[in-house]
């Protein structure tokens, strides 16, 4: 199962203020253990949003809107993607993560080929996804 950690951001990470080199050295050591224990897929830290934009879709025309954008709480600051045997283990390497007091991770599952009915996502169509999914993970992996 894979499962996505969605690092919140806070008024630090939307401000730009880089990690420590202690908290790079504490979340390194973290990452390894996830890369020895063939779980860690993918994860990266985002620049705030101040850097970004976000497109809204509607009638057929996109909006552009340049950050920062207002709401911390509603931002996110970085992730992780992980292939596990279960929510609770997902849980577990979400507890084990070297944050400091207030900061937020939320873990989300993340859809497989095998969670749509053939209506939807017709064999032929989830043969092709699935080989794209296993291209990834494999490329992940690496």
């Amino acid at each position: 199962m894979r499962f996505m950690m969605l690092v919140k951001a806070n008024k630090d990470s939307e401000a730009g203020v880089l990690p420590t080199r202690e908290m790079l050295e504490a979340m390194g050591k973290y990452n390894q253990e996830l890369i020895d224990a063939g779980a860690l897929l993918a994860g990266d830290g985002l620049h705030p949003s101040s850097k970004g934009a976000r497109i809204k879709f509607s009638n057929g025309k996109t909006t552009i809107t340049d950050g920062p954008f207002p709401e911390t709480k509603e931002l996110l600051a970085g992730y992780w993607v992980i292939d596990v045997k279960s929510r609770d283990e997902a849980i577990e390497w979400a507890r084990r993560i070297p944050f400091s007091e207030g900061e937020e991770v939320e873990i989300r599952q993340l859809f497989e080929v095998t969670d749509f009915p053939a209506d939807i996502l017709p064999p032929e169509e989830a043969a092709r996804e699935q080989a794209f999914r296993d291209k990834q993970t494999k490329a992940a992996k690496r």
